[in-house]
């Protein structure tokens, strides 16, 4: 092999390795959560009856915004990621990207995220998306180190996505936009919960406060997250008592809210590690099933 072709070769991998940092910095799991549930708040506002192209470039918009919300979040605890085991790998840290260009791609992806959501949903949506980015950057990101409020604050930005779909079809906040946004903003306290129970550890090398009381993994964190779980039942029922969706949704939804519920009750009994990752994976089965069943009850 000649000395040019290895040459283009490492350029080539160099080029790749560069775009995958880049990508990474994205967080495309969180991201990609965000679109879901985003699509879902549409689909559910324009009751099944909307243009796929207009539902694409929304959710795009979206992605955008996120991607933006959550570089920024980096670039801004590059010291604090350094310290624990679970993000000192990541893009920046490791200098795969430099903090300038960070902030430089963040601006770039919140400014094309902004004129897509205006040009092909609505003012308000548009606005909404804008709050949430600096909610979430700007104020949930420093609080964390402040204490739990920080996960009341968060909660807000992490609940604003189905408000945003049902905002970018109907263009108003209603009782039913209220419902969605409300069932997700409880959805976040036993799920950021269970996470920082788990990452308790980590956390507390960058000095994030996250979990409730004297933040401590003891019975009384783990009775904060069974009672907000426990207010996911009722919440789960409220679509089908305003007539938004069918009583087949929200018998599952009632249903996936006693499962979770179940494990809350074996955290509380046991509290470690391993009930609160049933907490956590719980966390990730019960929002998707439950926006599903709201859908397909809705079509």
């Amino acid at each position: 092999m000649s000395e040019s072709h290895i040459t283009t070769l490492n350029v080539e991998h160099g080029i790749v390795a560069r775009l995958g940092a880049f990508i990474e910095l994205l967080k495309l799991r969180l991201s990609f959560l965000v679109v879901f549930s985003s699509a879902f708040g549409y689909i559910l506002g324009s009751s099944g009856s909307f243009e796929w192209m207009s539902l694409l470039m929304f959710c795009l918009g979206g992605f955008l915004i996120s991607g933006s919300a959550v570089t920024l979040n980096q670039v801004s605890e590059i010291e604090y990621d350094r310290k624990m085991k679970r993000t000192k790998s990541r893009p920046l840290p490791t200098e795969r990207v430099f903090d300038k260009e960070a902030l430089i791609y963040a601006v770039i992806l919140a400014v094309a995220g902004t004129l897509v959501l205006f040009y092909f949903t609505n003012i308000l949506t548009t606005v909404l998306s804008i709050v949430s980015l600096v909610l979430y950057v700007f104020v949930y990101t420093p609080l964390k180190r402040v204490g739990p409020i920080a996960v009341l604050v968060g909660a807000i930005p992490g609940a604003l996505p189905p408000l945003l779909g049902w905002t970018a079809a109907t263009g108003m906040v209603s009782h039913e936009a209220l419902i969605i946004f409300g069932i997700q903003f409880i959805w976040q306290f036993p799920h950021f919960w269970a996470i920082a129970w788990i990452a308790d550890e980590d956390y507390k090398k960058a000095g994030f406060k996250l979990l409730p009381g004297n933040g401590e993994k003891n019975i009384n964190t783990a009775f904060q997250i069974m009672i907000y779980t426990l207010f996911l039942i009722p919440l789960g029922l409220l679509p089908t008592v305003f007539g938004l969706t069918g009583v087949i949704s929200g018998a599952i939804a009632t249903l996936c809210g006693v499962l979770f519920l179940a494990q809350t009750f074996r955290h509380m009994k046991n509290c470690n590690r391993n009930t609160a990752l049933s907490i956590m994976y719980s966390s990730f089965l019960y929002l998707p099933i439950v926006q599903i069943a709201y859908l397909i009850d809705k079509i």
